[in-house]
């Protein structure tokens, strides 16, 4: 099979279009169930929408992450309510934790939300995330830890700003006892940040199944590796260009 061309270098100051940003997002529903970190109906995927006001697109509830596609997508306003007309209901208390971290930062524009077992089984450890593997330690500094105060509802207008405030500018979190989120400037970021700290989350398990005791790395060498995978606008952007080609050869409905 030929190689495939290269694919144009990108643009981070180019605002994309909502088809682009629709797109994109119905192809990490469609990644997110390929490496298996969905939880039924459940947890959301969301993107901004360009343009004033906000307006963010989210899964229909009720559909699998594998049956997502680009027009299926919903337009929501940022309470979770539809904006736009729609025969599938949406979770607008599924979205209470997405509107919180869209609405307090700008470069919000793709936020993602799992329930993994990897995930879900660091978040109930103490120690949370450990840099046990060179993937592991490009989180080394960069995941925050939020308290689990129950499930979270629209009615709980306070947790919402202890979240954003454990949050910070840190690109992932742990939600204890609950799950993982990452945030993006694009969803090809947000993307990057989810499938690697799902990575690092199974390593830990791994490691710990094992029964030996743990090497960690010296804090030096763990903040120079961390440093060498480096960060940007375009985090992430390579690899995804990759996965859109995978999906584009199997499963090209998702841009329907």
């Amino acid at each position: 099979m030929p190689l495939p061309p290269p694919p144009a270098k990108p643009n981070p100051n180019r605002v994309p279009t909502e088809r682009e940003v629709r797109e994109d997002l119905a192809a990490a529903y469609r990644l997110v169930a390929h490496f298996g970190m969905t939880d039924l109906v459940f947890t959301h995927l969301s993107a901004r929408l360009p343009g004033e006001g906000h307006r963010f697109l989210v899964n229909p509830y009720g559909l699998l992450f594998e049956e997502i596609t680009a027009s299926s997508l919903v337009v929501v306003d940022a309470d979770g309510e539809p904006a736009q007309p729609t025969d599938w209901p949406v979770n607008p208390a599924g979205f209470v934790i997405h509107s919180a971290v869209h609405r307090a930062r700008d470069d919000a524009m793709c936020v993602m939300h799992t329930h993994t077992l990897a995930g879900m089984a660091v978040a109930a450890q103490t120690g949370a995330l450990l840099p046990l593997n060179q993937m592991s330690m490009e989180f080394d500094g960069r995941v925050a830890l939020h308290d689990y105060e129950g499930i979270a509802a629209d009615d709980n207008l306070d947790e919402r700003d202890r979240l954003v405030q454990d949050l910070g500018d840190r690109p992932c979190m742990i939600l204890r006892h609950h799950g993982l989120l990452t945030v993006g400037r694009t969803v090809a970021e947000a993307f990057y940040w989810m499938y690697y700290l799902e990575q690092a989350c199974r390593i830990q398990l791994a490691a710990q199944s094992s029964g030996a005791p743990l090497a960690v790395p010296p804090a030096p060498v763990v903040r120079r590796a961390r440093e060498q995978f480096g960060t940007g606008p375009t985090k992430g952007w390579l690899p995804w260009q990759a996965l859109r080609r995978k999906l584009d050869r199997e499963q090209p409905d998702y841009v329907a």
